[in-house]
């Protein structure tokens, strides 16, 4: 397959320098060749003038939080006011509304430079939790919007099981539930299985949080990721009200929890982990998980 050449004025390079005269060869959807030192365009070469930036990654995306935007900074609110909004945007979506608001959030993503996204999805079922026709429709509406604005996608399928430590799924959140992690892994399989083998899309897992899954369902999950060998992502530490509840039900922080239930590992994605101790750094610095810093959502959100 022959590939097309782009001539950068100017382009980022590792380790984080910027260099001039790069040709980059594409060939196929990948990048096959980088060249420094091209004084002169060649013949044919495609030439990109200014600073060519990689393409950038958005780690971590819900997608239907979109049209809370401008919403809920019109009066002192905190994250449970928030939250409360965010639930009626999601008692109202449908797959088609879903799929519209999507296709927009993405092709919004695509124009700021970003090439790919991880989608952590839990808006699984109808309102009131009934699973739909196809119990993977709102995932499906995910991986088309996605591709239509032109984005490669790890579609982070998520468990969601409870409200909170011990407390069970009410009213929207009734959308976001398997009723147990070995039935959300069987749906998960579903959906892993329809894009096996795509080159633009990956299926993913998600641990939604210490206070939305169960510490004795929890393995479930880890066992997918290391089964599957895909990632898994979960919300770790974002608020010191969500230590406390966890240190008061396990004895133990949310890292501590995930590490003792099998959770951690280097496919594993620790989003936000805000407060963290220096065990908690420690067990995820041993174990080789990353972590995604999600800089606004934590200004306002995660105690300021």
């Amino acid at each position: 397959m022959q590939g097309t050449d782009y001539w950068c004025e100017l382009a980022w390079l590792p380790p984080g320098e910027v260099t001039s005269g790069v040709l980059v060869t594409v060939t196929g959807s990948r990048i096959s060749e980088v060249a420094s030192g091209v004084a002169v365009p060649p013949a044919g070469a495609v030439r990109l003038a200014g600073l060519t930036l990689p393409g950038l990654a958005n780690a971590h995306s819900h997608a239907f939080h979109r049209a809370l935007r401008g919403l809920t900074q019109r009066e002192k609110g905190n994250f449970w006011t928030w939250r409360e909004r965010m639930y009626g945007v999601a008692a109202a979506l449908d797959p088609d509304s879903h799929h519209r608001l999507a296709t927009a959030v993405f092709a919004e993503m695509a124009l700021a430079g970003i090439t790919c996204v991880g989608e952590f999805h839990y808006l699984h079922h109808t309102p009131g939790g009934r699973p739909y026709d196809d119990p993977n429709a709102m995932g499906h509406a995910l991986v088309d919007a996605a591709r239509r604005a032109g984005l490669r996608i790890a579609l982070l399928d998520t468990c969601y099981l409870a409200g909170g430590v011990g407390v069970p799924l009410t009213g929207a959140q009734l959308r976001f539930g398997d009723g147990d992690s070995e039935r959300w892994a069987v749906r998960a399989e579903e959906l892993l299985k329809s894009y096996r083998g795509e080159p633009d899309v990956e299926v993913g897992a998600a641990l939604h949080s210490v206070r939305a899954v169960p510490a004795e369902q929890m393995p479930v999950v880890g066992a997918f990721s290391h089964h599957h060998a895909v990632p898994l992502h979960v919300h770790v530490s974002e608020r010191r009200e969500e230590n406390a509840a966890c240190v008061e039900a396990y004895t133990a922080s949310p890292v501590q929890l995930l590490a003792e239930h099998d959770v951690l590992g280097p496919r594993t994605t620790a989003v936000h982990a805000v407060h963290l101790s220096e065990v908690d750094v420690a067990l995820l610095g041993q174990s080789r998980a990353h972590v995604c810093a999600c800089p606004t959502t934590e200004r306002d959100l995660a105690d300021g």
